[in-house]
């Protein structure tokens, strides 16, 4: 199989250093010390084709947007052609994807966010191709359906699928997004793999959560450390008593606000002796930590413990939970079943994995 490979090497670079995504912010990002994570999810999705399907022919553009992600994973690629600029832009990514469908590709595999997903849908679209699209997720949020949960399984899937389905490519305003309002759009409809390991689209809704936040205030300990992120989490924050950011992470303690709209060096900083994440996951994806809170990042969860809540329509979705911190060591330590708070009093058992 021809698979090509598209890789936007600066994808979700501003989560972690809490920008909530990086479109017109790179500049901004690498002054508060972003670094890039979108390659190495790219040899992780690679290497992962490569042990399954070691004779694909990869093709791809040069430098971070493929060539040496692939040579990375053990494939010898086929270059097509190369980014305009040493900063590569939506731009390269759409010319890309029209080269590659140009050499008779059966698959674009693609690496980034929902921003990078638009303009493969679209130029597929563009240049009436009959490829099927598949994302390697390195995007701050990801409210698409065409992702993979993990970069593995992206390359699992690209190695072995033998159908495909019409899934939806959303992306949302990230402006609006930064002062606390998701404002989500149609953009395309795409053909993509059919397996089991894609994501569904994120559900924007959520249910009545005061008796939720009720609970985990009664719980709060004096001296304990709470890192509250995620969008129930905010009835929580109006509990404790505290106008919190709206889509941000927040750390209190004590009665105080330790630190909003936190990134990863601020929330380290933060930490107490004993900390406490409280994280509410993605409703209709189950991700609760690798999906819009990057800023929680592997060291941070390795210095708490961790609670997860969720509105009951939260949990009309997939039924199970999912983490992709990027760290193998940290989603291997989050696995297994948690008690998830759905209640003041109630909770229900979910798996993550």
């Amino acid at each position: 199989m021809r698979i090509g490979v598209v890789v936007n090497p600066i994808a979700g670079m501003g989560g972690r250093v809490g920008l909530k995504g990086t479109d017109g912010k790179v500049a901004e990002a690498r002054e508060r010390g972003a670094e890039r994570r979108a390659p190495d999810r790219a040899v992780a999705a690679l290497s992962a084709l490569y042990d399954r399907a070691p004779d694909s022919e990869l093709l791809t553009y040069a430098g971070e947007m493929g060539a040496e992600e692939a040579l990375a994973a053990g494939f010898d690629p086929e270059i097509v052609g190369e980014p305009g600029e040493e900063e590569t832009s939506a731009a390269d990514t759409r010319e890309a994807v029209r080269r590659l469908v140009a050499d008779g590709v059966d698959l674009v595999l693609f690496v980034g966010g929902d921003g990078t997903a638009v303009d493969v849908a679209e130029t597929l679209a563009e240049v009436e191709a009959d490829a099927p699209m598949l994302g390697v997720p390195a995007g701050v949020k990801i409210y698409s359906s065409v992702f993979a949960v993990t970069p593995k399984a992206a390359g699992r899937v690209a190695a072995s699928f033998d159908r495909t389905e019409e899934r939806e490519v959303n992306d949302i305003d990230e402006e609006a997004y930064r002062a606390g309002e998701v404002r989500a759009e149609l953009k395309a409809v795409a053909s993509v793999p059919v397996a089991e390991s894609l994501q569904s689209g994120k559900q924007l809704g959520g249910g009545t959560v005061e008796s939720l936040a009720a609970g985990v205030a009664d719980d709060v300990q004096p001296g304990v450390t709470y890192v509250l992120a995620g969008s129930i989490v905010g009835a929580i924050k109006s509990e404790l008593g505290f106008d919190g950011s709206p889509l941000g992470v927040d750390v209190w303690r004590d009665g105080e606000v330790v630190a909003r709209d936190a990134n990863e060096e601020e929330l380290l900083a933060a930490l107490g002796r004993v900390n406490v994440i409280v994280v509410s996951l993605i409703g209709g994806q189950g991700f609760v930590f690798g999906r819009g809170n990057h800023q929680i990042s592997p060291a941070v969860i390795r210095r708490s413990d961790v609670e997860i809540v969720a509105s009951k329509t939260k949990l009309d979705g997939p039924g199970i939970l999912r983490a992709d911190t990027g760290d193998v060591v940290v989603d291997e330590s989050l696995r297994g079943w948690w008690k998830v708070r759905v209640g003041r009093f109630e909770r229900r058992m979910l798996k993550l994995s």
